[in-house]
């Protein structure tokens, strides 16, 4: 079953992005981990359209770049905030009812921005999209950006045949989990967070390239910047974090922001530095609202945020558990004194 449209799909889609719309509901709360008690008292709660598909899929939109997103959402209140959130934003939502309902999460937000994530994927396991409904869109894109939902690893045949460029964030991945490893091995650009794999970011990065298809992985490190891994680096380069243009306030959606950017730039044909550079500004105005995907960058912003590049390599030596042959560490991050938000 799927909504009535009330229009054709576009000629041409600069992105598509398949899957990971949903409802936050985010509480501020006063430090995290929050003290065991019975009950907080806590600012009003907000409840709101987010997850990581529809921010990209927003965020792609206000940067000017034709987007369109296929999921699934329920019949439900949920999936109706999800739509109302997407009419008029310039994003060609085309989505399929769920049987088990529209996606959720509580967000614990602290003063600092940072935040904890409790997440309600509710997607049966044999959910599959039908090819007659994405095929049409599919091929009318440019590049293709898969969230880590389970029925849209079934399309990367498809991606393929098609010859499409493919990019996909594997989040908070340890490297281990087998949820995320076709994401990770199947897609040319790989977005993740440190904070999965901690000390062993740089192997996992490592073993992205050796054993799939990408040409880049990028991974967020929050206010320590990012790492960005080429196939012609042996070691990751340090992407210094951007200044956000006011407090950081809540960092929900600032990973897809930083994804965001960087396809902006990538699409455009600009270097895998400065596409970093481009996420890493995106990434830190999304920090400075809150709630998720409050604040849009646009492309004006993007323009007038200083030049730069990624830093070089500094090699430091590898985390007690690294083999010798995965090769040297991350470089140094900025002190911490200098560290501003980028997104994670």
């Amino acid at each position: 079953m799927t909504f009535q449209q009330v229009s054709e799909p576009y000629d041409a889609y600069d992105v598509l992005v398949v899957g990971g719309s949903g409802v936050d509901t985010i509480v501020q709360v006063g430090a995290l981990p929050v003290p065991l008690a019975d009950s907080h008292p806590v600012p009003p709660i907000h409840e709101g359209a987010g997850h990581t598909g529809t921010g990209v899929a927003l965020g792609c939109a206000a940067l000017g770049l034709a987007t369109g997103f296929v999921d699934f959402i329920g019949d439900d209140h949920a999936g109706t905030l999800v739509r109302e959130r997407l009419a008029g934003t310039g994003v060609d939502f085309r989505p399929l009812i769920s049987p088990r309902g529209t996606r959720r999460a509580v967000n614990l937000v602290a003063p600092d921005g940072h935040r904890m994530s409790f997440f309600d994927a509710r997607d049966p396991d044999d959910l599959r999209m039908p090819p007659e409904h994405y095929l049409p869109v599919l091929s009318r894109a440019r590049h293709v950006h898969l969230s880590i939902t389970n029925f849209a690893r079934h399309l990367y045949d498809d991606i393929e045949a098609l010859g499409l460029p493919v990019s996909t964030d594997l989040h908070d991945w340890d490297g281990l989990t087998d949820h995320h490893r076709e994401f990770a091995l199947r897609s040319d650009l790989v977005f993740l967070s440190t904070a999965g794999a901690g000390e062993r970011i740089g192997p996992v990065m490592r073993e992205i390239l050796r054993t799939g298809r990408a040409e880049a992985v990028i991974a967020t490190a929050g206010a320590g910047g990012a790492y960005l891994l080429a196939r012609e680096d042996r070691t990751p380069r340090l992407v210094p974090p951007a200044v956000p243009p006011g407090p950081v306030v809540d960092t929900n959606g600032a990973g897809d922001a930083f994804t965001c950017g960087f396809l902006y730039g990538r699409l455009a044909g600009r270097p895998l530095e400065e596409c970093a550079r481009l996420g890493a500004v995106a990434g830190a105005y999304a920090c400075t609202t809150p709630g998720t995907h409050s604040s849009l960058v646009g492309p004006d912003d993007l323009r007038a945020a200083p030049a730069g590049t990624a830093a070089p390599a500094s090699p430091v030596p590898p985390p007690p558990a690294a083999s010798p042959a995965e090769g040297p560490g991350l470089p140094e991050p900025p002190a911490p004194q200098q560290v501003t938000a980028t997104g994670v």
